[in-house]
């Protein structure tokens, strides 16, 4: 499954985010509880803009990975809801823009938003393309029984079942391991 560059780009944000809350963490641990954390989790995506790196922020981004856990998991009108709740909260407006190595792409707010409102109304523009393709079955919790990690499945068959290697290769160990006897 192929979606837009822009939106690619915005739910493999909103999945690497959404794996830093300890139940899918690599750690095992809260990957989001310095601001340090957040801003490498910026810096490794390219985000540009307003950053406060404060507490307020930092809590702000807290709850807002704590939405796309949630809303991950919804049916497709739920989704809806959820995205257009979105968008109303941050009072988007989307416009065209360009900017650093980034060709023409869609920004849902300014630049001198408040990170987690950019972080949900660009999350929302990619969301809302997902449930626009009809690809919501495409997002995912890792089947691994000991991780809630978060994935778009962007294979051709739709049949990515874990968050990463790591989990499958756990996985088919101990299948491999219960199989042996």
């Amino acid at each position: 499954m192929h979606f837009t560059p822009d939106t690619e780009d915005t739910v493999a944000f909103l999945v690497d985010l959404a794996n830093t809350h300890p139940t899918a963490s690599r750690t095992g641990l809260d990957e989001l509880s310095t601001q340090a954390e957040v801003f490498d989790l910026r810096e490794q995506h390219g985000y540009t803009g307003r950053f406060d790196e404060d507490a307020a922020e930092l809590a702000s981004v807290v709850r807002t990975r704590d939405e796309i856990r949630t809303i991950w998991s919804l049916d497709r009108d739920d989704m809806v809801d959820e995205i257009n709740r979105w968008l109303r909260e941050v009072h988007a407006v989307p416009v065209l823009i360009r900017h650093d190595k980034f060709d023409w792409h869609l920004h849902a707010t300014a630049s001198e938003a408040p990170f987690a409102d950019r972080i949900r109304g660009e999350g929302a523009l990619a969301l809302a393309e997902v449930v626009r393709l009809h690809e919501t079955g495409r997002m995912r919790v890792c089947s691994a029984d000991d991780c809630t990690g978060l994935l778009l499945d962007q294979s051709r068959n739709g049949s990515k079942r874990f968050c990463s290697v790591r989990c499958g290769n756990r996985v088919n160990q101990q299948g491999f391991r219960e199989r042996m006897g």
